[in-house]
């Protein structure tokens, strides 16, 4: 970029910043104000990035700041702010554009950004400015934590952070075409790290107890240094070869000459002394052409053997989604002296920091105090470090941190994490396929460093590993992820390294699996199966048990009992809680209180008292089952809302699928779980990477090799391998002029081979086989004989070729459409209309189109997700604004609210747009009403009319009055309203009536009856402003949610009627009412309107 295409003032800041003679830096007087200027030009620079681009094109790094690091250090303030420049002009591009911009002008940019950045690179290997770097920092950590300030921190991390981005530039693959043993920009970068000896520093920050914040950054650039290295390189850079390497650099050297060989030989062949005299067309008969006639050939006739219909052809352009995975950049070896110095930075990392480090870096991972996927960064370094103590004469104590049962459980979860965002990320496909290899890597040599401690000489060793390989093969986690992820493997997706290491793994956890089987007669080991079951709920009880009347009877009962025995429970060594549960203790609350209310229905009183007390000190928090101090009379209360309460709310209950893990143990036996792996999803996998043997290297065709013959010879399924595909690669090995390097893939092709056209003179149908996948059962009816009209020991006919062809072509067809439920849109495309949804899932498992039926579950009703609009955002936003300070906000909203949300989505909706902080917020309020004291009872008398309450007539009698024109008067003139038009029916009680009005009408209508007793009297007297001014003692909001939780439970175990109020000769019905329980609000509305 030429510099007068630069801004005008970026142009002036860098000029105003010194400028370089020879050797020498000369800075201006206000050189420091222009990297402040720099800086604050880079905090508005737009999403091209132009002022990054343009200061990387004007070299400001090179020729200006580096300069004046190194000559003007002294500088304090200068230093500092030419830091805090370079760590922004030195951010990945990555970080910088968010990801690899699709745009191809924003793909232009991040390029250019990538090219400044491997500039800068170049200029940072220089041991002059480590050699800076490093004695700054040394001077920073010389001080003790009480010296050191705030800005001495963020100077640290600076350093740091330029160091990491520095050593995170890519190479340039057009600029480095350097071979083998030849230095680098990377390497150079890293002998100047040696020399300056930055590279102690990082190992004093790395074990350093009073360091432990800088764990994440100095992982960081550990990782980075060995980016472009192997452990097994690095253990021999300065030994001599072993005769382990020398053997297998003799078998590489012998496959080359044999190639090379039969190479020569056909060329031998092919030359003549002369040209050919039988050069012209030529007619191959029993070869067909496109016309149905023999095949004109026009070549020379020693070609003959290569020619195929295929010949001059365009090649097909596969689909992108169907390309396979591109691979990772290939490993380099860099110089000597380099490879040294890692090689003593390593074995320094393992005996004083690796401990430590790894330590500090879990706990920051587990406690979430790290930034994403800097777990990465731990799984890389578990697996290099151990692999290279494995291979540099191995000690268990040097790498005992991630030597245990929970770093198999962290790596387990994270290959499970990183495969389910694999599926659903599908833009960011890539880098999670990447990060689960990286786990994968990781637990394969958890595997070989416990292989290794197998093979020691202590003792105590080989216990610990006897330890963990007993906890591996215990657990069902472990013992099946390799298969889980054989089944998994998509090409698409997942690299062929990955394929390659996922199958030396399983052949590692084989090996290790049935050596211990055989040293012992029997294993248990764990394991799970999902249970189904339909929740259609307990026995009901009777409607006369749960009716009012009953309650009320049930209630006199208890009540009785509980006065005649003084409040004492009679079981006081009751516990409320079933500790042999797998439920936690804090969700068993709400079958504690079930159980209270049961025992309230079957009248037994004391126990309820002390199931009531028990879980009182099991789960004091919030008051739900009353108070520490509480009294007999509140206890009393209580109990009666409990016995009380009912689930006349609920709608009615859908019989929903539940599903239960059901954990057993049972005996393990090796050749069971072999069977497992003769599947086509596995097998599979190893024919991919079998196709590449010739690139392989000779551990991993054994491997292959092995499993292969597992399944042939030790499970007798060698028809499994009667595929065309597997013929087609076992004939490319035969016809190999190296075929002596690969004797074992040879002799088993053999074998096979041999077997198949044993097979097939007795079945004539063999050749048709090869042509489709099998699995056990058509393995069994290919060697045992087909039964008649395609019964097979006499099972029902199932699904024809045809139909298969027609599920396999509909579900290619349809998997990759946006529909929620691809099975019911195959069933109305099937030809047979009577397959049921069990079928079709159940036939798509046996042909290996999904792997579980659990892919293919119903999406259950209500759980779709639907998307909110501006316009429904901004309709909920002025909705909760008008009705926010009223009574009931979440009620008034969904009245109004246009959009048919449900309430819990509408509750979710006003959290995450910020309106509300919780949803307490939300809850309906109410009024607290005054605690009255009634005659021995203890009862609350809580009034909360909401709403004008209608009068339903329930006699013959009280109909005759209602029509009894005299009597209507009577009920206008105390304020009764009549039917307001044809859609009421009943006369109302108005809200405005209040509860003492009503009573003072009773008492003048009835003026001979029995005045009410103290309690009654006292109540009836007092004013409602008196009773408002009192407050409830217990915790309403607790107990309400305690009450709500019961109801949810005792929705499982029965229904009821509809609870009504009954005052007199009429029903009052309670519109709210239903509202009212379900906050827990047990009200008791008293009607003193009778009938005359």
């Amino acid at each position: 970029v030429d510099l007068f295409r630069m801004n005008c003032e970026l142009l002036a800041t860098c000029t105003a910043l010194g400028y370089l003679e020879g050797d020498t830096y000369h800075k201006e007087a206000d050189c420091l104000e222009s990297v402040k200027d720099l800086i604050r030009y880079l905090r508005h620079e737009d999403d091209t990035r132009d002022v990054r681009q343009q200061l990387g094109a004007g070299q400001i790094v090179q020729n200006d700041l580096l300069p004046i690091i190194i000559q003007h250090g002294q500088d304090k303030a200068l230093f500092d702010a030419c830091i805090r420049l370079m760590v922004n002009l030195t951010q990945p591009a990555m970080l910088c554009f968010g990801k690899v911009p699709d745009d191809p002008v924003f793909r232009h940019h991040f390029l250019q950004v990538t090219s400044h950045l491997q500039a800068c690179k170049e200029a940072f290997a220089s041991e002059a400015v480590f050699g800076m770097l490093s004695e700054t920092l040394y001077t920073l950590l010389q001080l003790d934590w009480e010296q050191r300030q705030e800005e001495d921190n963020l100077l640290i991390e600076r350093i740091l952070l330029l160091v990491r981005n520095v050593l995170h530039v890519p190479a340039d693959p057009c600029e480095e075409k350097k071979v083998d043993d030849d230095a680098s920009i990377h390497d150079r970068l890293l002998w100047a790290i040696h020399m300056s000896g930055f590279d102690d520093l990082i190992k004093f920050l790395a074990s350093a107890q009073s360091e432990q914040q800088w764990s994440m950054h100095v992982l960081e650039i550990i990782s980075l240094m060995f980016r472009d290295q192997t452990p097994e390189a690095l253990v021999s850079a300065g030994q001599a070869r072993t005769a382990e390497e020398k053997h297998r650099d003799t078998q590489e050297l012998e496959a080359l000459r044999e190639k090379e060989l039969a190479a020569k030989r056909s060329r031998t062949l092919q030359r003549g002394t002369r040209h050919s005299r039988f050069g012209g067309s030529y007619v191959v008969q029993g070869l067909k052409s496109i016309g149905d006639k023999d095949v004109i050939y026009h070549r020379n006739v020693h070609n003959f053997k290569n020619y195929t219909h295929d010949m001059g052809k365009a090649v097909r352009r596969v689909p992108k989604r169907n390309r396979q995975a591109r691979e990772c950049k290939d490993k380099r070896r860099s110089a000597l002296n380099v490879r040294l110095f890692l090689r003593e930075f390593c074995v320094d990392f393992l005996e004083n920091c690796y401990n430590r480090l790894m330590y500090l870096v879990k706990e920051s991972l587990i406690r979430e105090q790290t930034q994403q996927h800097d777990e990465t960064y731990y799984l890389w370094a578990l697996s290099f470090f151990m692999a290279f103590n494995r291979g540099n004469g191995f000690r268990a104590d040097l790498v005992s941190e991630t030597m245990s049962i929970r770093a198999f459980h962290y790596i387990e979860r994270n290959i499970t994490n990183y495969y389910e965002m694999m599926l659903t990320d599908r833009k960011e496909a890539t880098s999670w396929s990447r990060r689960m290899h990286l786990a994968l890597k990781a637990y394969q040599e958890l595997l070989l460093t416990v292989n290794e401690m197998d093979r020691s000489q202590d003792e105590s060793i080989r216990q610990s590993c006897s330890v963990i390989k007993s906890n591996i093969f215990y657990l069902m986690e472990y013992r099946e992820i390799f298969l889980t992820l054989l089944r998994k493997y998509d090409e698409t997706r997942q690299p062929h390294s990955y394929l390659k290491d996922l199958v030396e793994s399983t052949h590692l956890f084989l090996r290790m699996l049935e050596r211990y089987c055989k040293g012992r007669n029997s294993l248990m080991v764990q394991k799970k199966r999902v249970r189904r079951k339909k929740s259609r709920g307990q026995k009901k009880p009777s409607a006369a048990e749960t009716s009012p009347e009953a309650l009320a009877e049930t209630w006199k009962v208890v009540e009785e009992e509980l006065k005649a025995s003084g409040f004492q429970s009679l079981t006081e060594s009751i516990v409320p809680f079933d500790a042999t549960s797998d439920t936690p203790l804090e969700e068993q609350r709400t079958d504690a209180m079930v159980r209270v209310q049961d025992a309230l229905l079957i009248r037994l009183g004391p126990e309820a008292l002390a199931l009531l007390r028990a879980a009182r000190e099991v789960w004091p928090e919030g008051d739900v089952f009353g108070s520490a101090d509480v009294e007999p009379e509140e206890e009393l209360e209580l109990l009666k809302q409990i016995l009380h309460e009912d689930d006349d709310d609920a709608a009615e209950l859908e019989e929903e699928e539940l599903q239960s893990v059901q954990v057993f143990e049972k005996e393990f036996n090796f050749l069971d779980f072999i069977k497992r792996f003769s599947n086509p999803s596995v097998v599979r996998p190893y024919l991919l990477l079998l196709k590449s043997y010739s690139k392989n290297t000779p551990h991993t065709n054994h491997c292959i090799a092995r499993m292969l013959h597992r399944l042939a010879v030790d499970l007798k399924m060698d028809a499994q391998l009667f595929q065309l595909s597997v013929f087609n690669v076992f004939n490319k090995i035969l016809s190999d002029p190296a075929a002596a390097a690969y004797k074992e893939l040879v002799t088993f092709a053999k074998f096979v081979l041999n077997r198949f056209f044993s097979l097939a003179a007795q079945n004539n149908k063999a050749y048709v086989e090869l042509l489709f996948w099998k699995n056990v059962g058509a393995v069994r009816e290919m060697t045992e004989g087909y039964g008649k009209d395609g019964l097979v020991l006499g099972k029902k006919p199932t699904w024809t070729e045809e139909e298969e062809e027609e599920l396999r072509n509909l579900y290619e067809e349809h998997r990759h459409s946006e529909v929620p439920d691809i099975v019911e849109t195959l069933l109305p495309l099937l030809s047979d209309s009577t397959r049921t949804r069990r079928q079709v899932v159940t036939q798509l498992v046996r042909m290996g189109l999904v792997d579980s039926a659990k892919e293919l579950k119903k999406q259950k009703k209500g759980t779709q997700i639907v998307l909110w609009t501006e316009e429904q955002e901004e309709e909920l936003q002025m909705l909760y604004e008008e009705y926010k300070d009223s009574d009931d906000v979440l009620g008034n909203i969904m009245k109004k609210h246009t959009a048919k949300r449900s309430r819990a989505r509408v509750v979710d909706k006003l959290l995450s747009m910020g309106l509300v902080s919780e949803r307490r917020e939300l809850y309906k309020k109410r009024s607290r009403s005054a605690r009255g004291t009634s005659s021995g009872k203890g009862m609350y008398s809580l009034v909360c009319f909401s709403q004008d309450v209608p009068l339903v007539p329930l006699k013959e009698a009280n109909e005759e009055a209602m029509d009894n024109k005299s009597f209507l008067r009577l009920l206008r003139k105390l304020g009764l309203r009549a039917p307001a038009n044809e859609q009421e029916t009943f006369w109302r009680i108005p809200a405005k009536i209040s509860v003492s009005q009503l009573r003072g009408a009773a008492a003048a209508l009835s003026p001979r009856e029995e005045e009410p007793k103290g309690g009654e009297e006292q109540d009836g007297s007092r004013s409602p402003t008196g009773e408002s001014q009192e407050t409830e003692v217990v915790s309403g909001e607790q107990r309400a949610q305690a009450l709500r939780a019961l109801l949810l439970t005792r929705k499982r175990k029965h229904h009821s009627s509809e609870h009504t109020g009954t005052c007199g000769n009429y029903r009052v019905v309670t519109m709210k009412h239903r509202k009212q329980k379900r906050r827990g609000k047990l009200s008791h509305h008293y009607n003193v309107v009778k009938a005359i």
